[in-house]
């Protein structure tokens, strides 16, 4: 349908790819690799680009282009394919996915301010009015959501320009990791601070909660989390020029890029960062061990290169607080946005009968009574989590776990609606990468196990190590929600009922 005027604004395969790229590629995923499964994190990016990444942005790609007028989104792509109740329960499961991505990042925010300010982590000795450093951050995180709440409900949304900067920033942190890096390599000669004895560095993890095979597979979860930001190439279909040849390449290419890109960032977290020396300590967590491993760069540089002592340490404060003001920024705009993005389409894709007439009020063109009533639910169970932890180190272990499962699982719902979708002969597929009904089950089959696979090994992991209070956290929500879901629909199968009832009478 595009007309000729068009044409010059089309996605070149380069251009294509750098979009792929950027929507997917997280620098964070880099250091909290290493910091789990050392050199042997390579191994399962590339396993799950090749059963997660590749299948499942070409079932986008065909969604996407068969629902390009929808507005919708995967409501609309679920509806039509598989069912209205089907949809609704994995549309709410990915909004709530959200919803915990704003309990994670409310709390890890102080990390990244931390750091900014003071080129390394000092959260672990914060304290107001007596509580501990996980409850105060606990309350800090409210605080912060109160206040994200108050401005984005206000329609002022321009503080999301900050979002490019951030983003830029923290994409220059790749190279400057890179380059880092190659400059500690040349200054020691070749020698690297995590060594390589044999190939089984690439399989076994210097990380001792990471020595069995239970909790090996459970990495699968985070290097699928790894590749989030999928859902987002579904649009890109029809702006792409020759799309049949084009997408199916860019994404293939993507793909590769990508799992090289993890891999060589891992590797080359290894060849300035010694695992014991380094990340084994306590004071290190998955909050912060992004920013630790920057800090660990400036000094080994330093080092490398006969800098004193005091001047090494100083290079790594500053490493790190580039790191943190680059995080900040980034994370500033995005958690602005994400504040109303997910919960606005949510409401405004799905049928207005579903919601209760106080929430669908907007005002500013924000939906302003569900903002707060997100605001108190995640404000709830931030504190929930922060006021039944232990220390630093294990709430965000906790709020990571939740997080990787929630952002995941809405992954099984659009991919176990996409045979149906491929059965559908009314369903006009312009875009089709999968040509046979077999293909596309096969596709399903792969990626819907991939998922439920490392969901599962992830969950009862931290169970099997003793720390139950992680796998009933990482459970918690998704089941929360769906129940939640379910009561919903209930409700409005209830209501349409008499309605119709109504009318026929």
């Amino acid at each position: 349908m595009a007309s000729n005027t068009k044409n010059t604004q089309k996605l070149t395969l380069i251009s294509l790819i750098l979009m792929i790229f950027t929507s997917v590629f997280g620098f964070n995923n880099i250091p909290r690799s290493f910091y789990l499964m050392g050199y042997g994190a390579i191994p399962w990016y590339i396993l799950s680009a090749i059963t997660f990444f590749i299948p499942y942005a070409f079932m986008m790609a065909e969604y996407g282009a068969a629902f390009k007028n929808e507005k919708g989104g995967i409501y609309s792509w679920m509806s039509i394919s598989v069912g209205p109740k089907y949809a609704f329960v994995g549309t709410f499961m990915w909004y709530a996915s959200y919803v915990i991505w704003m309990v994670n990042v409310a709390s890890g925010i102080w990390v990244v301010f931390s750091n900014a300010i003071f080129g390394t982590d000092t959260t672990a000795g914060w304290s107001v009015f007596g509580l501990s450093a996980t409850q105060t951050l606990g309350v800090l995180a409210v605080i912060w959501m109160i206040f994200v709440t108050v401005v984005s409900s206000k329609g002022l949304d321009k503080i999301r320009k900050i979002t490019s900067i951030g983003g830029t920033a923290v994409a220059l942190l790749n190279v400057v990791l890179i380059v880092g890096a190659i400059l500690v390599l040349i200054g020691t000669g070749g020698k690297l601070a995590q060594p390589i004895h044999n190939a089984s560095a690439f399989v076994k993890s210097p990380n001792a909660i990471y020595s069995n095979p239970v909790s090996v597979l459970s990495f699968l979860v985070f290097a699928i989390f790894a590749y989030g930001g999928i859902e987002a190439i579904g649009g890109l279909v029809d702006q792409t020029e020759n799309a049949e040849k084009t997408f199916p390449k860019g994404v293939a290419i993507s793909a590769i890029i990508i799992a090289v890109g993890y891999a060589i960032g891992i590797f080359f977290v290894g060849v300035f960062t010694n695992w014991n020396d380094v990340l084994s300590t306590d004071a290190v967590h998955m909050g912060n061990v992004g920013y630790v491993v920057m800090n660990n760069l400036g000094y080994q540089i330093g080092q490398a290169f006969g800098v004193s002592q005091g001047i090494s340490v100083q290079m790594g404060n500053w490493m790190a607080r580039f790191t943190g003001i680059s995080m900040l920024l980034a994370l500033t705009g995005a958690f602005f946005t994400l504040t109303y993005s997910p919960l606005k389409q949510l409401i405004e894709g799905t049928p207005k009968e579903l919601w209760p007439e106080k929430i669908t009020e907007t005002k500013d063109s924000m939906p302003v009574n569900a903002m707060w009533i997100q605001c108190i639910i995640v404000s709830i169970i931030i504190l929930l989590v922060s006021f039944g932890g232990d220390t630093v180190s294990k709430f965000f272990v906790i709020l990571v776990a939740m997080t990787n499962v929630a952002m995941t699982i809405p992954y099984m719902f659009v991919a176990g609606g996409f045979y149906s979708f491929k059965k559908n002969k009314e369903i006009a597929k312009p875009f089709e990468v999968y040509k046979s009904e077999k293909t596309s089950r096969i596709a399903m089959v792969i990626v819907i196990f991939t998922i439920g696979f490392a969901n599962f090994f992830s969950i009862i992991q931290p169970a099997m190590n003793g720390d139950m209070m992680t796998t009933i956290w990482s459970v918690a929500g998704p089941i929360f929600f769906s129940v939640v879901a379910l009561v919903m629909y209930s409700r409005y199968e209830k209501k349409m009922r008499l309605q119709k009832n109504k009318v026929s009478a």
